[in-house]
């Protein structure tokens, strides 16, 4: 780190980039683990509980042959997890197929579900009324149909046009019956993005799994440190006068209360979106120096930092070096102003 700041007084201004750029794939980019190849887990996605569910709903509907409102509306206040099957097999998230109830609801002089309703009804089976359960069957019907959206404009596609619903509940009764062919099947994965669902359900821990990372940390090694959020921005400007907005994602102190490092913990799949969140520690190195040049720290993860020349590059420069992913993340405590920090 010490040679690194020393960089820009022995290169021209025009070289700079390029050499930051170098050393981040050199020195930085094969720590960089690959975080794509694992989901967070839920029991909710396991085969196990889909099947119940999607078996209950294969006896009601008698293999989807008996699938008029009146039979959905039936099943649906007995069973309600059989939402899950039938839900997912429109092709639809809980938040559209919530929203697509209000569609319906309206003339019916119904409430429309919302997408806590949908997600309650699939995961718990939750108690449903006759009104709600109407209200679903309605929507189902409708848009097994393909009379609920209407025809698509232009060269758009509607989402029932695929193998399983192409003509309704009678492809679906096939399927049901004969099996879903193997290239089908991974044709579905083609356009619809294997873990996809999983990956939207989870966003909010793939999001918190750098921060929790350093948090653990900090704690093992009796770091005094504040994880910011919305609740304490206010907080942490009035006790150190931190003033970018939002604050970092840590703030690292000593016993005295004394501010002794700013940390920023960013993820990012693509370099376009690494593009952009690397701009954020150009003013978060420049907040650093405004504060007395205390030491700006980064830890990254995923793919798009690979993309080193506007994305790696620029950020190794502004943290003066001091740039971890969750694999090396250990070293951290190493560098200043750790090593004074840290209470055994």
């Amino acid at each position: 780190m010490a040679r690194l700041r020393q960089i820009p007084q022995h290169h021209g201004t025009g070289v700079l980039p390029a050499i930051y750029a170098e050393l981040a794939r050199q020195l930085y980019v094969p720590h960089l683990g690959p975080d794509f190849a694992y989901v967070h887990w839920t029991d909710f996605y396991e085969l196990s509980t889909f099947q119940a569910a999607y078996d209950i709903a294969v006896e009601k509907t008698q293999g989807f042959t008996r699938v008029s409102v009146e039979d959905l509306t039936q099943s649906l206040a007995e069973e309600p997890t059989t939402l899950l099957p039938l839900r997912v097999l429109t092709g639809l998230t809980k938040t559209e197929f919530a929203a697509s109830t209000n569609l319906v609801a309206d003339p019916l002089k119904m409430r429309p579900l919302s997408a806590s309703k949908v997600d309650s009804m699939e995961r718990k089976g939750s108690k449903t009324t006759t009104d709600q359960a109407r209200v679903a069957a309605e929507t189902l019907g409708r848009i097994m149909a393909g009379t609920l959206f209407g025809t698509p404009p232009g060269d758009l596609h509607s989402k029932q046009a695929k193998p399983d619903t192409l003509n309704g509940w009678t492809t679906a009764n096939e399927y049901a019956t004969r099996g879903v062919p193997f290239a089908t099947f991974l044709h579905q994965r083609h356009y619809g993005g294997a873990f996809g669902q999983l990956l939207n359900a989870t966003s909010e821990k793939r999001g918190n799994l750098i921060e929790d990372a350093v948090e653990a940390m900090f704690i093992e090694h009796g770091i005094s440190y504040i994880r910011t959020g919305s609740h304490n921005q206010r907080d942490i400007e009035d006790r150190f006068e931190v003033q970018v907005r939002p604050a970092p994602d840590f703030v690292v102190f000593d016993q005295s209360d004394t501010l002794r490092a700013l940390l920023e913990c960013k993820g990012a799949n693509d370099g376009g979106t690494a593009r952009d969140k690397a701009l954020r520690f150009e003013r978060l190195h420049d907040e650093a120096v405004r504060l007395g040049g205390i030491p700006l720290l980064a830890v990254l993860g995923g793919l798009g930092w690979m993309r080193v020349n506007d994305t790696l590059g620029p950020v190794v420069r502004d943290c003066d070096g001091r740039v971890f992913s969750v694999s090396n993340l250990s070293e951290m405590m190493s560098v200043a102003p750790f090593p004074n920090l840290v209470q055994e």
